[in-house]
């Protein structure tokens, strides 16, 4: 097949939905495919030698506008070429498939309002979304995307964002596809942990008995740092705790930016149990370095670091606004929170953490969900529905 993407940068070191691009042009390219990207950057290192890349002119136009520009841009370089199949990951139109990896940006919205504890600020933050033209922009395309005439194949890589698209844009379940986000779990050989483990304990300053568990995001307030931070502090005032505080320790990486949450973590009184480390360039030392995940998000399509904790055996603590969680047993792999405000339930959460029995039994259930959804089959999933539309292309 003839595959093409469009996405507006695909920078695997940044995470998320990039990564996720080119784990899926190495596995096309594996089977022979031929894979075309249309986008403003890319990392040539890190994709495939004989990808075919068409690179977009970026705009300097206001944010509102970027995504118009981009879109239109893509179409008029794809016009003409012989494209089985074109995809789009984001904001793009009139494409073959619509894979939007993180999900409605109405939905989006309104959980990012979630952040914000209490009446009054969420009541803020719908009157500052109201005026916010880049709300209205994006909120339009969508429209643009999802509700104009020409046929476009729909997968959602949840059935939350499938029930969004129900809800919000009245697009019937039946003609929507879900085909859960993976991971390659290749990037995360089992023979790396003792080094990696040795190496990030060392760097951060974590002691061999510490348990640690690992917060990585790039949007802090969205992934629920705040809570967790109260939630830390909660942990260490339970009356069992008190006595002997437990060598609990929380990594805090993927952001430059954490002056906030340290400022607040010094309020709260839980400096010592808290390492902010940044952004670097290899996430597989955090993982390996840590014993646990837990990511107390308000809004994840479907979370890749969810699926990359559990390919390294890493228990996970997450909410029910995080599409990942479809695929995690009730009690079994760790725990789906259904508030990330709720400090007391979050720090219990994190108290049965720190029993070595229980984290190794989610350990042990983290791997057997990891196994029995690979990157194989998610990447057979896709390719189908890549032929299928193919060949209705062909036909009409």
């Amino acid at each position: 097949m003839n595959v093409a993407f469009c996405h507006e940068s695909v920078l695997p070191q940044r995470g998320g939905c990039e990564t996720y691009i080119a784990d899926l042009a190495r596995r096309l390219v594996a089977d022979r495919h031929e894979v075309h990207l249309y986008a403003c950057r890319r990392d040539q290192a890190a994709l495939p030698a004989s990808m075919h890349f068409h690179p977009i002119r970026r705009s300097r136009a206001p944010r509102f506008l970027q995504p118009w520009l981009f879109g239109r841009r893509c179409l008029r370089a794809l016009a003409g070429q012989c494209h089985d199949v074109t995809i789009g990951f984001d904001k793009t139109w009139n494409l073959d498939i619509l894979y939007p990896q993180a999900g409605l940006h109405s939905a989006s919205a309104e959980h990012n309002i979630l952040k914000h504890p209490g009446r009054i600020a969420r009541g803020m933050a719908r009157l500052i979304k109201a005026l916010d033209l880049a709300h209205w922009s994006y909120t339009r395309l969508e429209h643009r995307q999802y509700l104009a005439d020409r046929p476009t194949q729909i997968i959602v890589n949840s059935e939350m964002v499938r029930h969004h698209f129900a809800s919000r844009l009245k697009i019937s379940p039946d003609h929507i596809k879900v085909i859960h986000s993976a991971i390659d779990s290749a990037r995360f050989p089992q023979h790396d942990r003792p080094r990696r483990r040795l190496e990030g304990r060392e760097r951060w300053r974590l002691a061999p008995q510490d348990i640690v568990g690992l917060f990585v995001a790039k949007n802090y307030r969205l992934k629920g740092l705040s809570p967790l931070l109260h939630a830390v502090a909660a942990l260490l005032q339970r009356p069992e705790m008190r006595s002997t505080p437990p060598a609990f320790r929380l990594l805090v990486c993927g952001n430059d930016h954490a002056r906030p949450y340290e400022r607040e973590a010094t309020r709260l009184g839980i400096t010592p149990h808290v390492r902010f480390v940044g952004r670097f360039p290899d996430i597989r030392t955090a993982f390996f370095s840590a014993d646990f995940l837990v990511h107390p998000t308000f809004y994840d399509p479907c979370s890749l670091v969810v699926l990359e904790a559990m390919a390294c055996d890493l228990p996970v603590i997450t909410s029910r606004y995080n599409g990942a969680s479809e695929l995690m047993h009730p009690l079994q792999e760790g725990f789906v929170i259904d508030d990330p405000h709720d400090h007391a339930h979050l720090a219990w959460c994190l108290a049965q953490m720190l029993d070595s029995a229980r984290r190794r039994a989610c350990a042990q259930a983290a791997r057997r969900t990891a196994a029995q959804w690979t990157f194989e089959h998610h990447y057979r999933q896709l390719l189908q529905a890549f032929q299928e539309v193919a060949q209705r292309k062909q036909v009409a």
